[in-house]
């Protein structure tokens, strides 16, 4: 394996997020923990995809990406001419800095200037819970989604109370798209005992272990 070379190191409230280069591959670690690279893309533009699918009679929708990641679920949305809004939460401004004027932008495709691009620097769970505006879907890629994360402070949006918050900021029929590193049958149940409708999974095999997984959901 090829040995990483970090390229910038900071610490936030969450505590210490590195970017690190790989192979031509950049890589985010949080805490000593591996978080996300960008060697693979696939499940995070089927986020995205998956949601617009849904929303196939709805003009112009709305959609909230949380959070920013490498780009790849931003920048497939913005280019996508029929999405209307596209706001994206992310927590952490080092991330944010690396697509602005690092080497992360290459992945986000200059998808932050896109003028139907908003980006939020705030916590996703704090953002949900707040009364605010409504949109069409909620494409949620935090940590590794709800059955392992490695902020501890992300289980509160696979909960009841964090899925009670999601549904309030969807409008009426709207889609909630959420990331998992993996299959999980109890957050689907958690799904439909939230009154959420419709609810299934699309999965996309990856190189080694269980497929990526992105769990489909609409507001009733």
């Amino acid at each position: 394996m090829d040995e990483a070379e970090v390229l910038d190191r900071r610490r936030s409230a969450s505590g210490e997020v590195v970017l690190r280069r790989r192979g031509g591959h950049c890589e985010v670690i949080v805490n000593g923990c591996f978080l996300m690279d960008t060697v693979d893309g696939r499940s995070e533009r089927l986020l995205v995809a998956a949601a617009a699918a849904e929303l196939a009679g709805v003009r112009r929708p709305s959609v909230l990406i949380g959070g920013l990641g490498v780009g790849f679920s931003l920048a497939h949305a913005a280019a996508e001419p029929r999405w209307g809004r596209i706001a994206v939460v992310e927590r952490e401004e080092a991330v944010i800095d690396w697509h602005r004027t690092g080497p992360l932008g290459a992945f986000s495709a200059g998808a932050l200037d896109d003028p139907r691009v908003e980006v939020l620097h705030t916590d996703l769970v704090a953002y949900l819970a707040a009364a605010g505006e409504r949109y069409d879907a909620l494409c949620l890629d935090i940590d590794n989604g709800p059955d392992w994360t490695v902020g501890a402070e992300n289980d509160r949006l696979y909960g009841p109370v964090g899925l009670a918050a999601a549904a309030a900021r969807l409008n009426s029929g709207g889609v909630l798209a959420i990331w998992s590193a993996q299959p999980s049958a109890a957050f689907e149940r958690a799904l439909r005992a939230a009154g959420f409708t419709g609810v299934r999974s699309e999965e996309i095999a990856v190189e080694r272990g269980v497929p990526d997984v992105v769990h489909l959901a609409r507001r009733a």
